[in-house]
Parts: structure tokens; C-alpha cells; sequence
């Protein structure tokens, strides 16, 4: 029974990221926590995570801008490489208190930039590739600091969401790849994060169908509901640790 919750809900999260980008880890690491413990859920979901955003590649692969992605990946690949290292030396909770209480804070930031028209190339996101790609490697998702950092980059829907995704790919092969080589990753691990993955990839496929019906400032608002959501979720999930 708890499998059965475990991959309906993997399916709505799937959709969910489908639709907005990100929001997968947001629904999923609570219930990872509770089935497996935190240790466990992490690396479970970094397996999910691939596949889930190779889902949203596949759907968007004809608007995925591929110079932006390979400017973000650059830096963030080996960045998700050393944060997944610090997450097994870091005291549990530090990180997600931090980005909570950040992510809310984005929220008021990201419109005031956005009625300035602030836009910034790639040069910026290979800069900020690297903060961005340790903290992926520290905690389940940054999804939330990707999705202002591409939408200020110019991108919007499909074209966004697949290059969010094809970047995310990088980041989270790395982190997997590290927990792999410090043995925090087992068969068990991998099994459940492959099962897990398979209905966030079913999932990114329905979400395009939403998006496509989706007006831009709806989108919108549902981009900034995401991110109170996903800022909350981290605080919970500090206060668990």
C-alpha cells in the first residue's frame, strides 16, 4: 500500500513539475523521509530526478536552448559534485533553513526585477552555475533559484522548461556519481529512485499538455505559489532533521 501512495504521488509530482519546472522533490521528499529516512530519501530522489527531467527533455526537446544550458553546466555539474560531497559532512537541517527562509524571501525580489525588465546572459549563468550547482548537491532541489534564473535569462515555457531540465540532468548525474563513489548510494537505493523516476517521467508528459492551455500570467502566479510552497517544505523538512 505504502508503494502504491508512493508512485501515485510520484505521478502528480511528475505533472507538476512538468507544468512549472520544478515541484517534483517539493511533493516527493516528504514522503521519501517517512518511507526510508532522510539519509535514504535523497539519494532516491537525485535518481527520480534524472529521469523526471529527461521526461520534460523528451517533451521539449525542440525549444531547449542549448547554449544557455551548456553556459549553466559548465560550472554547475562540478558544483553539484563538492555540495554532494559537503552533504555528508554537514550537520542536517543547516542548508534547507537557509533556503527556506531564501526562497520566501525571492518571491518579492524576483516580481520587482521582473517589472524592471532585468534580464542576464550567459556569462551570468556560468557565474552563478557554480553557488547554484553546491547547493543541488547539498539539498534535494534548488529548482526554485533555477526557474527565476532561466525565466530572467529570457526563456519562457517549453523553451524553459526543457532547458531547466537538460541542465538539472547534469547537475544531478554528478551528484549521484558522488554519492555512488562515497558508497552512500546501494542497488536498494537505486532500485527505488528508478521506480520513483518512472512516474515523474509519465508525468512531465501530461504536464505539457497543461502548459500549452496556460495563459503567461498564469504561469506566473503558479511559478511564485511554487516557490511559498517549496520554501515552507525546506523549513519543514529542517525541522524533521
Amino acid at each position: 500500500m505504502d508503494y502504491a501512495l508512493l508512485l501515485a504521488f510520484g505521478l502528480f509530482a511528475g505533472t507538476l513539475g512538468g507544468i512549472v519546472g520544478t515541484g517534483s522533490s517539493l511533493v516527493m521528499m516528504p514522503i521519501l523521509v517517512v518511507l526510508f529516512g532522510p539519509r535514504q530519501a535523497i539519494p532516491i530522489m537525485a535518481i527520480a530526478a534524472i529521469m523526471g527531467n529527461l521526461g520534460r527533455v523528451l517533451a521539449w526537446r525542440r525549444e531547449i536552448d542549448w547554449r544557455a544550458c551548456g553556459a549553466f553546466c559548465v560550472t554547475a555539474v562540478p558544483g553539484a559534485m563538492l555540495g554532494a560531497r559537503l552533504l555528508l559532512t554537514i550537520p542536517p537541517g543547516v542548508a534547507e533553513t537557509a533556503l527556506g527562509l531564501f526562497f520566501l524571501s525571492l518571491i518579492p525580489v524576483r516580481r520587482w526585477l521582473a517589472r524592471r525588465e532585468f534580464r542576464i546572459t550567459v556569462t551570468h549563468l556560468m557565474l552563478l552555475g557554480a553557488p547554484l550547482g553546491v547547493l543541488t548537491g547539498v539539498v534535494a532541489s534548488t529548482g526554485p533559484l533555477t526557474v527565476p534564473l532561466f525565466t530572467f535569462y529570457g526563456l519562457e515555457r517549453g523553451a524553459f522548461l526543457g532547458t531547466e531540465a537538460a541542465s538539472s540532468i547534469g547537475m544531478y548525474v554528478a551528484k549521484v556519481g558522488t554519492f555512488q563513489a562515497f558508497g552512500a548510494l546501494t542497488w536498494e537505493v537505486a532500485a527505488r529512485g528508478i521506480g520513483v523516476g518512472a512516474t515523474l517521467m509519465a508525468g512531465s508528459f501530461i504536464g505539457k499538455f497543461v502548459v500549452l492551455k496556460l495563459s503567461a500570467a498564469a504561469y506566473r502566479s503558479l511559478i511564485d505559489t511554487l516557490m511559498v510552497c517549496s520554501g515552507a517544505s525546506l523549513l519543514w523538512v529542517a525541522v524533521r532533521a
